[in-house]
């Protein structure tokens, strides 16, 4: 699916995102809209195991963190991702109250959301504004 009304970012402003969500379905329509969007998942992952290793080796700009992946918190992941000095939101459908307390002045955007809200939450965290704005 297309969406004409978004600009594609130039190479210079496409994120390298690294995507954890134990949903297939819904990972891999997140894939689709942050690929839309213009930029690229390099890493993905659908348990907190996996994600934790890739949140240690894996080479992204920004991570977007399920809260709840297969009923384990998301709050090793994403203190490993703390560490390394790389900004993440969390995507969920519990909301602000889902958040690991640590976190808790995170941006959250709240599952579902639409590729605009997601484009903008990108945005947000990377200090990037989209040229149609």
């Amino acid at each position: 699916m297309t969406y004409p009304h978004m600009n594609r970012p130039t190479a210079a402003r496409q994120a390298a995102i690294f995507l954890l969500e134990d949903e297939a379905l819904i990972r891999m329509m997140i894939a689709g809209m942050v690929e839309e969007l213009g930029h690229r998942v390099a890493a993905e992952a659908g348990n907190i195991h996996e994600g934790k290793k890739l949140a240690e080796t894996a080479a992204f700009d920004l991570a977007l963190l399920d809260v709840n992946v297969g009923g384990e918190s998301i709050l090793p992941v994403a203190e490993i991702i703390e560490t390394r000095g790389v900004p993440f939101l969390f995507i969920t459908g519990y909301g602000q109250d889902g958040v690991p307390s640590p976190f808790g002045e995170r941006l959250v955007l709240q599952k579902p959301f639409a590729i605009t809200k997601l484009g903008d939450a990108i945005e947000a965290v990377l200090g990037e504004p989209r040229e149609d704005t």
